[in-house]
């Protein structure tokens, strides 16, 4: 049982756990002892990173009861202050506690990526906690094969586990109400100053002075580090200008310091801290960012009513989390020539390398703990306690070389989360062509995890089998020397590791049944997906929820839709000309669009349900209010891709 908590002072805990019908186990746990890890950040900022072991092991297919209380750690004989006290709101009506299910197979998955706090709109982490009380209400703790035909509402079981796959947060584009609540959490919780490497260029020496900067607030984007391009054909294109480091078009607020990112985290997944946040604008706004300032703090203040219901989420399904690019900046990694200049700027480095040890801390730990040694994590609190100077550098150093940010959960079918950021095929004949997704040796490491599986949960950040008509237009841009205009991050920007891709699937030894789960692109589809060859291939569902909180341009993706519906027809000359390889795609119809629509736009959760052998017999998207979508198959609209 793996749990992770924020707390304002050290501590104690007691844990309490009464699976249904079982008997009560308890344990207490001071920081150091087994199972109990204490990350200190600041004087009020206390991680406290819990790994507890059972014998016997807890059982599956069961309601398991679990409490939390606290005690300080100066006051050994003091009381304990359980979770109704601190978080009254994290039970579901009708129970006493809150609880989880360890499933023995999965038989549904919540999933989704892209939470914009500032974006205008539902929240999907909110509509997935709705289900759940749903649930709770029905008493559907149930978690056999599939619901009862009568069921109300077609409501699932009880979903095994949340899959997030990629921008849990958006590092590089905060609003500026986040950003003014962001430095009075730094204050109150007395987060160290950071003395900024490469910051003196820009008139910055520390994170304070950053703060009281006339530019850092809504003017970040000049204060970013910047590469001179001298090339000849380069001068012609963009008639002379500097190269941004942060690509992103977003950057007016981009995060810098380590306590900004830490901060982040702390208000985009809990309530906690913004009943002590005052979100009148500071002064000194022109009047167009006094303007933007309002209407983005109108969103966020709807974003922040839904934290409670966020929370009690995350307090009840087993989460599994991997970054994408805004989790640390647009287009990370996303070419030879991004890394080198990123890297090669001793500031960019500490911006993307604090961005990095905030994942760590707040998603990445939890994901696979073993993953993390305890001299790993005693580099990170020696980072934390001093940011900014040697240790802290130091720990960036190793973060960004480190390379087991992937991982595999034991699920029946596992569930295999693939790391498709930093261990990129980099492009050898020239540095500004995309790099591939995943590099020689990783997809080679991860055809041997999936040897002999009958069944796989894939998630990759990235759709493996995207839109063909925005691949097309990526790659245009791409030959035209811009990349970075249009994200051209798609598996088969790079033709290696698209191919090897490809070549994984075709593996004889390969699953027979792959459900791809991703996120990335601010729409949701779902593709089934037939290799053809002497043999026939796996069957493949590449599923895409995205975004929790964010969208696409409406009308632009309603012609892009239109444009790839008519351009890769199945009888498209054009189609049958750009072929890749010999596989036959499927695309679903969001049921309830308009005539032909492929492609689902609107913030929300999916929802996979999955047979004994690992099918997914039913896929849906939740929308605002609990509205259920489904995707169904059109046969009669297949192509050969």
């Amino acid at each position: 049982m793996v749990c992770w908590m924020v707390v304002r002072e050290p501590v104690r805990l007691r844990i309490q756990v009464r699976p249904d019908m079982g008997a009560l186990r308890e344990q207490v746990l001071a920081p150091g002892e087994p199972g109990y890890r204490l990350l200190s950040a600041g004087t009020h900022l206390h991680y406290a990173l819990i790994d507890l072991q059972f014998d016997p092991c807890l059982p599956t297919d069961a309601w398991i009861d679990y409490t939390v209380a606290l005690q300080a750690l100066t006051d050994t004989d003091g009381p304990w202050t359980d979770w109704t006290q601190w978080a009254p709101e994290l039970c579901y009506p009708g129970k006493s506690s809150p609880g989880f299910v360890l499933p023995s197979r999965v038989h549904s998955l919540l999933h989704g990526s892209c939470r914009k706090p500032h974006h205008a709109g539902a929240d999907g982490l909110v509509e997935a906690d709705r289900l759940l009380k749903r649930l709770m209400a029905q008493d559907a703790l149930d978690v056999g094969p599939c619901p009862a035909a009568d069921a109300p509402d077609d409501l699932p079981h009880w979903p095994s586990a949340l899959v997030l796959t990629g921008d849990q947060v958006y590092a590089d584009d905060v609003a500026g109400p986040m950003l003014h609540a962001i430095h009075q959490v730094i204050a109150r919780l007395g987060l160290p100053d950071e003395p900024l490497a490469g910051g003196d260029m820009f008139g910055l020496d520390s994170a304070q002075a950053l703060y009281r900067h006339p530019a850092g607030f809504y003017r970040r984007e000049t204060l970013l580090p910047r590469q001179a391009r001298n090339a000849a054909l380069i001068e012609v294109l963009f008639g002379g200008v500097e190269k941004p480091v942060f690509t992103t078009d977003s950057a007016h607020n981009h995060l810098i310091t380590l306590g900004e990112v830490l901060a982040m985290y702390l208000l985009v997944w809990s309530p906690a801290l913004w009943p002590l946040i005052n979100l009148d604008p500071p002064a000194g706004l022109d009047a167009a960012s006094a303007a933007l300032y309002q209407t983005e703090r109108a969103a966020l203040e709807d974003f922040v009513v839904g934290l409670p219901a966020v929370r009690r989420l995350f307090a009840h399904l087993p989460t599994a989390m991997i970054f994408d690019d805004h989790d640390i900046t647009d287009d990370w990694n996303l070419s030879r020539e991004w890394e080198e200049v990123a890297y090669g700027h001793p500031f960019s480095r500490r911006v993307i390398g604090n961005a990095l040890v905030g994942y760590l801390i707040n998603q990445g730990w939890g994901n696979a703990p073993d993953a993390f040694g305890a001299a790993l994590m005693e580099q990170v609190q020696a980072g934390v306690h001093a940011p900014g100077h040697e240790a802290h550098n130091g720990l960036i150093d190793g973060l960004l070389n480190f390379g087991r940010w992937h991982y595999t959960w034991p699920t029946q079918p596992p569930l295999v989360v693939i790391d498709s950021r930093t261990h990129r095929w980099r492009s050898e004949s020239a540095a500004r062509k995309p790099s591939g997704l995943m590099d020689w040796e990783a997809l080679t490491d991860l055809q041997q995890a999936l040897k002999g599986l009958p069944a796989v949960l894939l998630v990759s950040s990235a759709p493996i089998f995207g839109v063909k008509l925005i691949e097309a237009i990526q790659r245009a841009f791409t030959w035209l020397g811009h990349p970075l205009m249009v994200d051209a991050e798609n598996w088969m920007a790079h033709p290696g590791a698209g191919h090897a891709m490809l070549n994984v699937f075709r593996h004889p030894k390969t699953p027979q049944h792959f459900v791809v789960l991703s996120g990335d692109v601010h729409y949701s589809f779902v593709y089934d997906v037939e290799l053809r060859g002497q043999v026939r291939g796996p069957d493949i569902w590449q599923i895409c929820s995205s975004g929790l909180r964010n969208a696409f341009p409406p009308r632009l993706l309603d012609v892009l839709d239109l444009a790839n519906r008519w351009l890769y027809a199945p009888r498209s000359p054009l189609n049958w000309f750009t072929r890749r390889r010999s596989m036959q795609v499927i695309p679903r119809k969001p049921e309830g669009t308009a005539h032909g629509r492929r492609l689902l736009n609107g913030s929300g959760v999916g929802l996979v349900e999955l047979d004994a052998q690992g099918v997914p017999w039913r896929i849906r998207q939740i929308l605002r209010e609990g509205r259920f979508v489904g995707f169904s198959r059109r046969d009669t609209e297949s192509r050969w891709d």
